[in-house]
């Protein structure tokens, strides 16, 4: 049997051995210490510069929907307080994600990333859900709300919501967890913009009832967004297959190398929103000699097509022409 990690790493050829009844080929053993934290982290700076401006406008938020009496400024402060939270749990899985593997965590960190985009998603659905008891209770007994003081407050936010949403732009397509801060505050900008256009209707016109209206909005929008983040998390931590991979174009491709007879056991998933990982038995063709190479050469036919450069392949031998083995 050989079961190898195949990187670009420096492999030593074993003897090939049958072993009996099991009919496997021990193609390989090598010394590798591959490791799942990543070799740079990124985006990390972004993320304290923009938890850093949320943060103070919170304060600005929260002090300015209290002083003005807007239940849509208090939903858009709702939603920077957990942007505060999602950045700083963000942060915390950055930090977490680049410790090494140890003797109890294998993998080391790096399922932290979606185990912050769950918190985030978490956190997005309290919220919603408090701001929406609250507009109902404005529906009922409507409150004067002090329009002007309003709009400045939210265009305060607006300003830092889109100096945040440039810091994270570019770690949102690599990171589930990055990607969960900028989808916070990508959803509070919007909120801004709702606050900004239902103080200037209310100074106009009065209707003291746009408020409570506007922060529905505000909460409704946000939820079909924050499910998408909720699902694309639990896939991760329940080891689905990466967007993108199909299973079965990856088996057949695997068939396709010369001297693979058929490929069983093939599971497929990633530790965080990158690096996918497979595993699978490789049976070979009755009567070819070189296992290693034919491993080696799918460890390469993964790389070029799929990208996944985690392979842990287990060759064995057995008689070509059989019916594959699926899990």
């Amino acid at each position: 049997m050989a079961a190898g990690h195949d990187h670009d790493d420096t492999r030593e050829a074993g003897d090939d051995t049958r072993t009996a009844g099991a009919s496997h080929v021990h193609a390989h053993a090598h010394a590798h210490a591959h490791s799942h934290v990543p070799a740079v982290i990124k985006h990390e700076r972004p993320l304290w510069i923009a938890f850093g401006l949320t943060l103070v406008v919170l304060g600005v938020e929260l002090a300015g929907a209290l002083l003005s009496n807007s239940l849509a400024l208090l939903s858009d402060a709702a939603h920077m307080l957990t942007d505060v939270a999602a950045l700083g749990v963000s942060l915390f899985a950055v930090r977490l994600s680049r410790r090494p593997a140890d003797a109890r965590r294998s993998y080391g960190y790096a399922r932290m990333e979606a185990i912050g985009a769950l918190v985030n998603g978490g956190l997005l659905f309290l919220v919603a859900g408090y701001i929406l008891w609250e507009a109902v209770q404005r529906f009922r007994s409507p409150e004067a709300v002090a329009s002007t003081f309003m709009l400045v407050v939210a265009c305060v936010g607006l300003v830092a919501n889109l100096v945040s949403m440039k810091l994270l732009a570019a770690g949102s397509g690599e990171s589930l967890n990055v990607k969960g801060a900028y989808l916070e505050v990508w959803s509070d900008m919007l909120g801004s913009l709702g606050v900004i256009a239902a103080a200037a209707l209310i100074h106009f016109t009065g209707w003291s009832w746009i408020d409570p209206v506007v922060a529905v909005l505000l909460g409704l929008w946000v939820l079909p967004r924050t499910w998408i983040l909720l699902r694309q998390a639990v896939h991760v931590l329940m080891q689905g297959v990466p967007a993108g991979l199909d299973v079965e174009a990856v088996r057949a491709a695997m068939r396709a190398v010369p001297g693979v007879g058929a490929v069983h056991d093939l599971h497929v998933w990633a530790l965080g929103s990158r690096e996918p990982i497979l595993t699978a038995h490789v049976v070979l063709c009755e009567g070819h000699g070189e296992p290693d190479a034919v491993r080696a050469q799918v460890a390469h036919t993964l790389q070029e097509e799929f990208a996944i450069g985690h392979a842990t392949l287990q060759v064995e031998a057995r008689h070509c022409g059989g019916e594959d083995v699926h899990d």
